[in-house]
């Protein structure tokens, strides 16, 4: 009877560590935060500047803080005050959360390259992202 409590004991210990585990070996505290810092580069590295995604206002929708400086790398992107986030994975910065001063799609790895407006060439990546260079 020892033994079937003691059992019974060490499953339920190992139910609980898998289920604060989920189950994947790894401890759910372990996992990287997303990134809310980015560094904005424009035609490799000619300018940067740095760009902060802020609390979430709605679904996709996020506050977003661009650095006075980024007006050197897209005239206007300045004035952008959100980011919206697509399903498709595409992100667009605007100042009324609509309209698009810039829109952006994923790349390789964890960043992000403009394709609208066509010029200049934008790349965003999360600092600390290996690739950012930071």
């Amino acid at each position: 009877m020892k033994a079937l409590s003691a059992l019974i004991a060490a499953a339920a210990l190992f139910g609980g560590i898998q289920l604060f585990h989920g189950g994947s070996g790894e401890s759910v505290a372990n996992e990287a935060a997303p990134s809310n810092s980015y560094r904005l580069v424009a035609n490799g590295d000619e300018a940067v500047c740095a760009v902060s995604r802020g609390a979430e206002i709605s679904d996709g929708l996020s506050l977003l803080t661009v650095a006075p400086k980024c007006r050197r790398l897209l005239p206007g992107i300045e004035q952008a005050k959100f980011w919206r986030e697509q399903n498709d994975g595409t992100v667009a910065f605007s100042a009324n959360g609509v309209d698009p001063i810039v829109t952006f799609a994923a790349a390789d790895g964890n960043g992000y390259e403009s394709y609208a407006p066509a010029l200049p060439l934008l790349s965003l990546a999360a600092i600390g992202d290996s690739k950012s260079g930071d």
